[in-house]
């Protein structure tokens, strides 16, 4: 059965590639460029010439970053493909930048300067120790007359000071080379990456009737490319709207650059958090404490270096599960800004291996470990014949591979293929597209494109916290902000024509309005002071009765109204035993569940309004219960 089954095989092999093969080499164009948060889909397309027979199109100078099961073919003519290969060249690799061979040959020459300075070195070295060998004038029993021992003196004195004036002149010019050498490998690090790559290429099989032409497309992904959005956001006055510029920041270093091609952006649409503070319920029981607020790490920075300390620029730096990322700089610095449940950082760079780090305070310094597992060559082989509408799949075929001919695409001329892309949960996909070709070098640089501006609408009002800060915050809620496709990331903040620092646009939870921070303003102010002379303690019977007085005082320095929004909390008792009994909380509203304290109020430029908040906790006397 097994000698049949081998024999049924090698029929079918030998039917499809029996016949003599034409073997060409095709150049293309890049054409098109979709990019997502990771990775990008590459298109590229070519009309192609056949005679008579099978031809086999070897299509080079590829990125070496191909995704292999990502690759697939179209074509539209009177032709069948009959096989797809995706494979890699080790024994030709990509042609490098020029900016790259140009550097090369400068830290050459800076080398060369280097070893021709330490061979000055040796030599001033061996003339001091040879000076220092004859110092001794005379034999031991012969007397040295004064004239002589003086001129010798001199001599010495002069010949060795020359000598290390020399030695510290040529260390300095040394020290000098060394630090430009490091200047120009930083900067052919960024340009091509930590090591040569092969290039990568794909085979296509055709099999032409006759003599004909058509026009063959190229999709396929590509990793070391990727977005990331940002903003500037500008409000002029709390009256009018926001002006919301949407930006791309791209890089990609897939060692093949990007040509006045078609660019669009790909990513996905989640939901916000807040960036000021949030309460949590104060619930009262006997030896519990207070609740604790610690300091939220709005933004973290550090450095990134190599396991000989040496910076590394260029660094991809991105929070897990979002689309908010950052670029190391040419000193291998980097500041990322953390929505609220972020709790680490995603770490990579071509030649070394990636990390992911949790991120404990606001300064996380990185060492990268150099990745010296070679490059190995993986090939994915596809093979598929189309007969009439019906693609019939032949052993070996790789999964994820698709091969389509021109009898499959009947009707269907323009159909978008899909392509592999992993998705996150509750994420909606949204694409912006650059009308204007761009050119994108393959340098991992970080290109800032404009996509998008919008003047949107916005209420403001003015929130604090003051048990948690006492600073007043100045947020923007945007209603219908789903049909402007934002994504989560940093934004620069400008108000009243002054940029005033950076906030988080974070849409992964947001409801029908978006709440945006927009920063502290100083003109407002707020305190929170404990009256001590309201504060008491006594004892009723077997009770304690313990009673706090809170003022709050918010004063509007600014030259216009503002709308402010105050909480606070009073506690909340989860025993029948513990009273809490409310004296004061001028007006404002209380959530009876949470102990949530709100109060919303305009105010007049240059007033004050004052709120209190004043209640009394009843325990028995025999417990210890803590209050703040």
């Amino acid at each position: 059965m097994k000698a049949l089954m081998t024999i049924l095989l090698g029929f079918l092999f030998t039917q499809v590639f029996a016949q003599e093969v034409n073997e060409r080499e095709i150049t293309t164009e890049i054409s098109e460029v979709t990019v997502f948060i990771d990775g990008a889909q590459i298109v590229r397309n070519k009309t192609i010439d056949f005679q008579k027979g099978i031809t086999l199109l070897k299509f080079v100078n590829l990125s070496p970053f191909i995704e292999a099961k990502s690759v697939q073919v179209k074509a539209n003519g009177a032709i069948t493909v009959l096989a797809v290969n995706h494979q890699q060249d080790f024994l030709t690799e990509l042609e490098k930048p020029k900016e790259a061979v140009a550097i090369e040959s400068e830290i050459e020459a800076v080398n060369a300067q280097i070893e021709l300075e330490k061979t000055y070195l040796t030599i001033v070295g061996e003339e001091v120790a040879f000076l220092r060998d004859n110092r001794v004038i005379g034999g031991k029993n012969n007397d040295v007359n004064v004239g002589v021992l003086k001129e010798a003196s001199e001599f010495y004195g002069t010949k060795l000071t020359a000598l290390m004036l020399k030695r510290i002149e040529r260390e300095s010019t040394l020290k000098q080379l060394e630090e430009k050498r490091n200047k120009l490998q930083s900067q052919l690090s960024i340009l091509s990456g930590t090591k040569q790559y092969a290039q990568g290429e794909i085979l296509v099989k055709i099999d032409a009737k006759a003599t004909t032409s058509a026009k063959i497309e190229l999709l396929y992904l590509v990793t070391n490319a990727g977005w990331y959005p940002s903003y500037d956001i500008r409000a002029k006055s709390i009256t009018e709207p926001l002006e919301v510029v949407y930006k791309a920041n791209l890089r990609q270093d897939t060692k093949i650059d990007w040509k006045n091609v078609k660019l669009k952006f790909s990513s996905v649409d989640p939901g916000t958090s807040g960036v000021a503070p949030e309460l949590s319920p104060y619930f009262l029981n006997y030896n519990i404490l207070p609740p604790v607020y610690k300091t939220q790490i709005n933004s973290v920075s550090g450095r990134v270096v190599d396991q000989n300390n040496e910076s590394v620029p260029g660094v991809s730096i991105n929070i897990p599960g979002t689309s908010m990322g950052t670029i190391s700089d040419i000193d291998g610095k980097y500041s990322i800004m953390l929505p609220a449940d972020a709790h680490q950082l995603n770490f990579s760079f071509i030649g070394f291996k990636p990390l992911i780090l949790p991120v404990s305070g606001p300064v996380l310094n990185v060492v990268m470990e150099e990745d010296i597992v070679a490059m190995e060559e993986v090939v994915a082989v596809g093979f598929g014949v189309v007969a009439d509408d019906i693609e019939v799949a032949l052993p070996g075929r790789m999964p994820g591979v698709s091969v389509r001919g021109a009898s499959t695409l009947k009707g269907k001329k323009n159909e978008s293929i899909a392509i592999p892309f992993e998705q996150t949960e509750n994420q909606t996909s949204v694409e912006f597209e650059i009308k204007t070709p761009y050119s994108v070098k393959s340098d991992n640089n970080v290109y800032s494109v404009d996509m998008a501006v919008y003047e949107i609408p916005a209420m403001f009002q003015y929130y604090s916290v003051p048990k948690i800060d006492k600073n007043a915050f100045l947020l923007a809620y945007i209603s219908d902000w789903e049909k402007y496709n934002l994504l989560e990331g940093e934004a620069n903040v400008f108000f009243e024509g002054t940029f005033v620092g950076k906030t988080l646009l974070d849409v992964r939870f947001a409801s029908d309005t978006l709440q945006v921070s927009l920063g502290k303003d100083k003109n407002v102010s707020v305190t929170r002071e404990l009256k001590k002379e309201y504060t008491a303690r006594r004892f009723i019977g077997a009770n304690k009765e313990e009673t706090r007085y809170w003022e709050t005082l918010v004063k509007n320095n600014k030259s216009s109204e503002i709308s402010m929004m105050i909480l606070d909390q009073i506690p909340v008792s989860t025993l029948a035993e513990i009273e809490v009994e409310v004296l004061d909380i001028s007006g404002g509203k209380l959530d009876k569940e949470s102990g949530e304290v709100k109060w919303e109020f305009d105010l007049h430029a240059g007033k004050s309004k004052e709120m209190n908040l004043k209640y009394s906790v009843k325990y028995p006397k025999s417990k210890k219960l803590l209050l703040e």
